[in-house]
């Protein structure tokens, strides 16, 4: 018995990080997974830093709070993620600490578990995660966004957050957990970020060159975006947080990265075209609408490769999907750079 209590108290002690806006629809499921895990209900924590929500999310917490002292809410009127995760990060108590946002499904009780296994075995200072698009019960046309955001299109080549390897790599795309001494080395969240806050935070890991063990194991699902309106302003976010990674990163430049904001640029050029083409014949609209046709291509083909796959209920949607993604990256990646250089 004495031997059972002491491996108990022996066990780390971890800090769930959950920055949350507005959460209502999916927060008590979410929380509802965690407070389930098999992990000795003393030696975690679920550190919920709320950004104001007006939708009723903070009721729910505090009512589950009641019975469940493992749950701590606190106020973040910064609201965005960022801040919210170093309210996270700095009251936690956690030997290890784990973030995770308000809509996710975690599919069984051994995620802390395997966390701590995972730190153990492999001696990283950080561990990445896969986070498909995939949960159960989602409509029709949140699976056909699922699919199109997990397909060559959707996503860049080097993300992990789609995959199943497993091993040491680059935090930037994945990295999700993190022990303590993580913040000694490298400092906090940048908070002037509204997105992309988690890339630039795992850069500076990799940087430093503190390591990252990845692994299917830890796996965490995501619920996409109901529509292509909100898919539309969630890639607009992502894509000024790139922006914004590039201008304090400029050694992270890559190709990449510049592709969805020349997609807008040459969009904007084609439609010019149209109209230069009354007053300058075929040439100049030849130039620009060539590669917009090999882009559709492209699209039709994935396209026609989901359907074959997945039936044309999932397919049809695609083309239009992968073009919201596509442009909305780079109307907010071109969006942050003049309005910002405006503004200053």
């Amino acid at each position: 018995m004495s031997r059972a209590i002491s491996n108990h108290v022996n066990r780390p002690f971890i800090s769930i990080v959950m920055p949350i806006r507005n959460e209502a629809y999916y927060i008590k499921d979410t929380l509802a997974s965690l407070l389930s895990q098999d992990y000795p209900p003393d030696r975690y924590e679920i550190i919920v830093a709320d950004g104001e929500s007006d939708d009723g999310t903070q009721a729910i917490i505090e009512e589950i709070a009641q019975s469940h002292a493992q749950i701590r809410l606190m106020n973040n009127p910064g609201r965005k993620s960022g801040a919210g995760r170093n309210i996270g990060f700095r009251n936690g108590k956690g030997d290890y600490f784990l973030v995770v946002d308000g809509h996710c499904y975690i599919p069984d009780d051994q995620l802390f578990r395997t966390i701590v296994d995972c730190f153990a075995k492999s001696g990283a200072d950080c561990l990445g995660r896969p986070q498909p698009l995939d949960p159960p019960g989602l409509t029709s046309f949140q699976k056909s966004i699922a699919l199109a955001r997990a397909s060559r299109l959707g996503h860049g080549g080097e993300s992990l957050i789609f995959g199943e390897y497993e091993g040491f790599a680059s935090p930037v795309s994945n990295g999700a957990a993190y022990a303590r001494h993580v913040f000694d080395k490298i400092g906090y969240v940048d908070e002037n970020f509204d997105a992309a806050e988690d890339v630039e935070f795992n850069y500076r890991v990799e940087q430093a060159g503190l390591t990252c063990y990845t692994s299917p194991r830890l796996t965490v699902r995501y619920y996409p975006r109901e529509n292509l309106r909100g898919l539309f302003r969630q890639m607009a976010r992502y894509g000024k947080g790139r922006r914004k990674f590039i201008r304090k990163h400029r050694e992270a430049l890559t190709l990449n990265q510049l592709i969805p904001a020349a997609f807008v640029a040459g969009l904007i050029c084609l439609i010019c075209s149209l109209a230069l083409y009354l007053f300058s014949g075929v040439y100049i609209l030849l130039l620009t609408a060539v590669p917009y046709g090999l882009y559709l291509t492209f699209v039709m083909a994935e396209s026609v490769r989901i359907t074959l796959g997945n039936g044309l209920r999932h397919g049809m949607p695609i083309p239009a999907i992968l073009f919201v993604i596509h442009f909305a990256l780079g109307y907010g990646f071109l969006k942050e750079t003049f309005y910002t250089k405006t503004v200053r």
